[in-house]
Order: structure tokens, then sequence, then C-alpha cells
């Protein structure tokens, strides 16, 4: 087995619409030392996308630079399966089970690879160093220097463990500077709590979790769902099952569970809803998926009274809301049921009313792809970019894969389309650019570009910006920008 830390710089927050401009990874053996030379690779971003401007500010990759040095998505990918999706591969990263796979998983639906198998398929995994700093923190933190923000908030944000330990992290937010920030703050906990660390790997396993979960015993659980100011941790129950196979339900015994059972359908509906209203009433019931390597341990690594007093909960209060829960759990279960049906046909009916032409791109989620698809991506990627006509789109059954094929071809070989393929591409990219007038997301991007000049800005972001602007006005397509 080996670790392959990686890390993403995008042009936003939606693995859907937003896209990777800058992949850096380094792999390392078991004892985190590097193997190899780091890959680090930027990647062009296509003129039907603007990029969010906060996301720019924060990196300070230009969309030109990407045009400049980068590759395509296609040549980045084919680098990428050559170098780092390799058999027994664990592929590690700070978040990244909840962001950078997710953008992983997006590029290469939209490229014709498979979209899960580079984290699973021949001994391969993942693991996510950031729930592990979090436990780490809240059961274990001897031996580690924890960093509060100037409110004295407890934060565990990369660049604020590696400054306070003294790791070396000179440049946050550049990907390869990331990825061997994450390598040393893992090496950290390697080396200060073996016995934590080589736990929590060994959970990677959704076996494992499973078996521990669904116990039916209280269990340890930290999430960034969870409070900082308790350190993300808490005590969970079982509650049932998800109609999602790879999830079960779970009860935050920090919380009386008297108030919820008395609950209609309706109120629970409401009360499972996010609010930003600190005093509303929140249900303290939680979706743990067992296939994100979520951080779980028994119950018997709190016996001790200084943990418990950490994260502020004890095993008389745990005790005591379990016996509660248990007195009316089933009746309680039935209704939280109903309430996940109730969910599901509302994100069903969202995902249904999309009109976005490009909703294509976003669509991975929707079924997936059969393994007579498969070869034919196969296929289309095994042929020259002059081979990739309409025709081709045939060999899909899959509508999905038919209609991102000349997106495909578009975005990765601009240079082979035919004058009717520009044509259709100039077209699209415009659609995409201009639709909605004033709402459209290239007259949004501007307005946010005036609102971001306005501030007190350093040089630095007075030039990314200015390079955003020019950025904005080089992929309206020339016919248009003539009118």
């Amino acid at each position: 087995m080996t670790f392959y830390f990686y890390d993403l710089e995008t042009s936003g927050l939606d693995s859907r619409k937003a896209r990777i401009m800058q992949f850096a990874g380094i792999r390392t053996d078991a004892d985190l030392n590097p193997i190899g030379e780091p890959l680090n690779l930027l990647i062009k971003l296509t003129p039907d996308i603007l990029p969010d401007p906060e996301a720019i500010m924060l990196t300070g990759l230009t969309p030109q630079q990407t045009l400049v040095d980068g590759v395509t998505e296609a040549e980045f990918l084919k680098e990428f399966y050559d170098v780092a999706s390799l058999p027994d591969t664990v592929f590690v990263g700070f978040n990244n089970i909840r962001f950078d796979d997710e953008f992983m998983r997006f590029l290469n639906y939209r490229n014709f690879r498979e979209p899960y198998e580079w984290q699973w398929k021949d001994g391969r995994g993942r693991w996510d160093l950031l729930d592990v700093v979090r436990m780490t923190r809240a059961l274990r933190p001897d031996g580690i220097e924890w960093p509060f923000s100037p409110e004295g908030k407890p934060i565990n944000k990369l660049e604020s463990l590696t400054s306070i330990n003294k790791l070396g992290h000179d440049n946050a937010h550049e990907a390869l500077s990331d990825v061997m920030a994450t390598i040393a703050v893992a090496k950290l906990i390697q080396t200060k709590q073996p016995e934590l660390f080589s736990y929590l790997l060994g959970m990677r396993d959704k076996k494992k979790v499973a078996e521990l979960v669904s116990s039916g015993s209280p269990f340890v659980y930290t999430s960034g769902r969870y409070p900082s100011a308790t350190l993300h941790t808490t005590v969970a129950v079982l509650l049932a099952s998800h109609t999602n196979q790879d999830a079960l339900l779970v009860y935050d015994l920090r919380h009386d569970p008297t108030p919820f059972l008395k609950m209609s359908v309706e109120e629970l509906n409401d009360a499972w809803k996010y609010t930003k209203d600190p005093t509303a009433l929140r249900l303290p019931v939680k979706t743990i998926k067992y296939n994100r390597a979520p951080a779980v341990a028994p119950l018997g690594v709190i016996k001790n009274e200084v943990t418990q007093k950490r994260i502020d909960l004890t095993l008389e209060t745990i005790n005591k809301h379990l016996e509660i829960l248990k007195s009316n759990q089933k009746e309680f279960t039935e209704k939280l049921k109903q309430v996940i049906n109730m969910l599901d046909e509302k994100r069903e009916s969202e995902q249904g009313s999309l009109i976005d032409d490009a909703a294509v791109d976003g669509q991975l989620y929707e079924g997936f792809i059969s393994d007579y698809d498969k070869q034919a991506m196969q296929k289309v990627l095994n042929l020259e970019s002059a081979e990739l006509d309409s025709n081709t789109a045939n060999i899909f059954k899959d509508q999905r894969l038919k209609l991102l094929l000349p997106l495909f071809k578009a975005r990765n070989y601009p240079s082979s389309l035919s004058a009717e393929e520009r044509s259709s591409w100039d077209e699209f990219c415009h659609q995409q650019l201009f639709a909605g007038g004033n709402d459209s997301k290239l007259a949004k991007y501007f307005a946010r570009l005036g609102e971001l000049s306005k501030g007190n800005l350093t040089a630095n972001q007075t030039y990314i910006i200015e390079e955003l602007k020019l950025y904005g006005q080089s992929v309206i397509p020339t016919e248009i920008d003539n009118n």
C-alpha cells in the first residue's frame, strides 16, 4: 500500500459547474516518505466557464495562466492514470472526500472515464485527513499544538496547523504546497498519536464502519457538521437505515430527545432544514455515509473524564438521553423515514426542473453508467480527435454521453473542429454566457468584479481583478462581441 496525497485549486466551489485549474500530488510509502517526483499540472479553463472571482482572489491562479501553461482535461487524465491511479493506492487529502474527490469524479465523467474506479478498484481507497485531525484534537491532542482563531474559537485550517507546529507551508492555497503541508500534518499525527492514526486508517473500510455503527451501541463520531465549540465531536447512536444503501441515520446523544419525539412529520421536516438562526431548534439527526471514511470510534475512547470535559459531554448525559430515545424510538424512526421520503421527492423535483443546456455536465449522479457504455467510452478514448463526429455519439445508449461528446471534442480538441462544429460550439458558449440577460453568468461575473474593485485591495488583488476582466472579455465569441 502507498498513499497518494493530492490537492486541487478550482474555479469555484460547485463540482458540477466549476473546473479544476491545478492538480498536485505526491506519492508516499506507508511511513509517509515521498516516492518519486510530484505531479503538478495546470488545466486549461475552457471558454464556456467563468470562474468565481472570489476563488481566483483566494488562489491567485488566473485563467490566463492555465491557458498558457496548462493541459486539457483529457491530457491531464492520461497523465493521472499513468502516474497517480496505480493499484493499492490510498488517495488522501485535506477535506478531499467532500470537495476534491467530487471534482475528480465529475472530471472523469465529462471526459469519458469511469467516475469511481480510480478510488476503489485494484485495491485502491480514499481517506480524509481533516476528520483525522479533528478527532485527534478531540480525543488525543497531546504532543501537538492546536490553533485558535483571534476570537478564541478552535480552528483546524491546514495553514494554521502547519504554522503553529512550525511545519513549513510557504504558499497556502497553492496545490503542491498544500499537498506537502498535508503530508507534514499526517506525519505529525502518525508520530505523536500512532495508535489513533493506525486505527482511523483501518476504519477506511466501510464494512468496519458499518459493523461499529450498526451494532446499536453508542459510538464516538467526529464530523464537521457538529459544532467547533465541542471540537466537532459527539456520541451518536443508530436510528434507522437510509434510502441510500451506504448510509444510516444516527441520533446525537448530546441532545435530549424529548421535544423531538413529540413532533409531527411536518415539524421534524422543518427542524431538519438548515437555518442560520442559532436559537432555532435543530433536529440532532445526521446521515452517516460509511463509504466516506467517517471518523468513528467505540464509546470507550472517552471513558477518561478529561476527554469528556474536552468535548463537553459526560457518560451520564449519554446514558440518560439514550434511555429517553429508546422509550419511543420505533415511532420516531418511522416518522423520520417519512421525512427522508419527502426530502428525496423534493430533491428529484428540483433536479428535474433544470433547464440549463450544460446540465449534462452535472448529471453524473442521475444513474450509473452501464458496462456497455463503459466499453463505448473506451472506444471514444481510442479514437483520433478528427474521428469524433456526430455519428460517434450513436455508439452510446446513455443519453448523457451522447450529449457530452461534442462538448468533449470542443473542450479538448478545439483545433480539430469543423466549421459547423465551431459554429455550434460558439453558439453553446454564447448561450452559457449570455442566457438570462441581466441575470446571465457574464453579467453577474462583471458585476461581481465591479463590487470587488471597490474594496481596499492590494496591488496583487487589483492585478487579479484586471486579469479576470480581460478574461471575461476574451471568452465572448467574436461575432457576438462585434455586434
